[in-house]
């Protein structure tokens, strides 16, 4: 049964069971604990939901490709409008090679 104040916290608590250990320095204890006591949040939960936000935007970083409207245009036109093929030009001979051996028409 959920939280009805803080959504999933009673399913949080209970479906977490991995760890993860880190060794620290001193500094880097007292900063993080700073940190976490100005928003009011234990070490670990700041932690683990900083490292969360950091692993979203690094996977976002890496797989999605964002263009610029000049540049979504571009695009968009070259799928629409596609430059005339060349009935040798090596693209045309793969999908030629593709058709057959799929017995495509």
């Amino acid at each position: 049964m959920s939280n009805k104040q803080n959504p999933g916290k009673t399913e949080d608590r209970r479906s977490k069971s991995e760890r993860l250990e880190a060794r620290l320095t001193r500094e880097q204890k007292e900063l993080l604990q700073w940190a976490a006591d100005l928003e009011g949040r234990t070490v670990t939960d700041f932690v683990v939901s900083h490292a969360q936000e950091a692993a979203i935007k690094t996977i976002e970083e890496h797989t999605l490709i964002k263009l610029s409207r000049e540049d979504s245009i571009a695009f968009v036109d070259s799928l629409l409008n596609p430059p005339a093929l060349h009935a040798d030009a090596p693209l045309a001979r793969a999908i030629s090679r593709y058709k057959e051996s799929m017995r495509l028409p």
